[in-house]
């Protein structure tokens, strides 16, 4: 939870802002008395996975896709439930994957 004077909060209104977008809750203070609470509106991060995903990203836990997955992926057909990992990849060498 995040604290800010009322002198930061309006000098950083858009940071504090983004900082709530993400899911944090930002307490807004008068001479060390708090009097106000910014908050998201939807108080559950699961309703904001985009803010999820951008939380997760600027800590570099994850990486987001630069482009769609291809059609032909989901053209395949799954491997078998009794292939073995090593001849799924020996099979991918052969064919030149």
């Amino acid at each position: 939870m995040k604290k800010a004077t009322i002198t930061q909060t309006k000098n950083q209104v858009s940071q504090l802002l983004e900082a709530v977008k993400q899911g944090e809750t930002v307490i807004i203070m008068d001479r060390n008395i708090p009097v106000a609470r910014l908050e998201p509106v939807f108080a559950d991060s699961l309703l904001d996975p985009e803010g999820q995903l951008a939380r997760l990203e600027r800590k570099g836990i994850i990486r987001r896709a630069k482009a769609a997955i291809p059609a032909s992926f989901f053209a395949e057909d799954p491997p078998r439930k009794d292939s073995s990992v090593l001849r799924a990849l020996l099979d991918e060498r052969n064919e030149g994957r």
